[in-house]
């Protein structure tokens, strides 16, 4: 969600159990749920029962759902309603957000349809490895090979992300999601009051590279918020942050893009010291 100040916090949202008729189990104790026969594309008009999949989203952190039938609009019309309908800031009410790269190589047609331009990434190995290949940049090999959250190198990132599986490997990895509640929630005391003094810049050092090699397949506009605009590719942000629809805690400083950036006003060695504390290589305990 985006930063919320404390002057504009708000109660936290409650669940009203309009999606309790629908068969669903918990994937761990600490994170992801799934519903193994519910459609997405029943619910686009049912403002209540989004309602309530926002807030169980912000819960869970992740919800899978299987074989669905939602199309490239409703699925826009989804984000657009998850967002709005969970209170995100008034300046990105009927806006998605566009990611800072647009190859001229992306796939423009997804399930039959042509691909909205900027307001869906199509995410392809394949098409990774040709790009980065070619690239004179040093570029990382795969998205997958690096923790991240969504977007956090942006003033405002993206409250929600919805990733609909088109092609299906018959073997491969997994992407593997972490509980920052869960992370924030094992901390000590004293660290969780330590660790509320902090800020830390998150940068997209790809996006830099990028920028500084021209940028003209970068989008310098208005991205989803107007706060979301130039080629510097990085933004502070507090180390814990209260989600707003849950009114919970969790650690925002756990991916790359902080390995990338920086705490903020602390020396090297003690930027050093943190980025080893809060930027695991592995964590496999969060996930049971």
């Amino acid at each position: 969600m985006a930063t919320t100040s404390h002057s504009e916090r708000r109660a936290p949202l409650k669940y009203s159990g309009s999606l309790d008729i629908y068969k669903s189990s918990d994937l761990t104790p600490i994170i992801g749920r799934e519903f193994p026969e519910l459609q997405l594309s029943t619910l686009i008009s049912d403002d209540t029962k989004l309602r309530d999949l926002a807030i169980l989203v912000s819960q869970r952190g992740v919800i899978v759902f299987r074989n669905q039938d939602l199309q490239i609009n409703d699925q826009k019309i989804l984000g657009e309603k998850l967002g709005k309908l969970s209170g995100k800031p008034e300046s990105s009410k009927y806006q998605l957000h566009r990611h800072a790269f647009r190859s001229g190589k992306t796939q423009t047609v997804v399930d039959g349809e042509p691909k909205p331009e900027e307001e869906v990434m199509v995410i392809s190995s394949e098409t990774a490895k040709g790009s980065h290949k070619d690239h004179t940049s040093s570029l990382k090999p795969l998205a997958s090979t690096l923790w991240h959250s969504d977007i956090t190198f942006e003033h405002v990132p993206s409250d929600y992300a919805i990733l609909k599986m088109t092609v299906v490997p018959e073997s491969g990895g997994d992407t593997i999601f972490a509980s920052g509640y869960e992370a924030y929630d094992r901390l000590s005391p004293a660290w969780k009051n330590f660790a509320e003094t902090l800020t830390a810049t998150h940068r997209n050092a790809t996006l830099k590279k990028l920028a500084s090699e021209g940028g003209d397949d970068l989008i310098s506009g208005d991205r989803g918020s107007p706060d979301n605009h130039g080629l510097d590719f990085e933004a502070s942000h507090p180390v814990i942050r209260t989600n707003p629809v849950t009114g919970w805690k969790s650690i925002m400083a756990a991916g790359h893009q902080v390995h990338d950036g920086r705490f903020d006003n602390v020396t090297p060695r003690e930027d050093q010291i943190l980025k080893e504390y809060f930027v695991p290589v592995f964590i496999p305990q969060l996930y049971r």
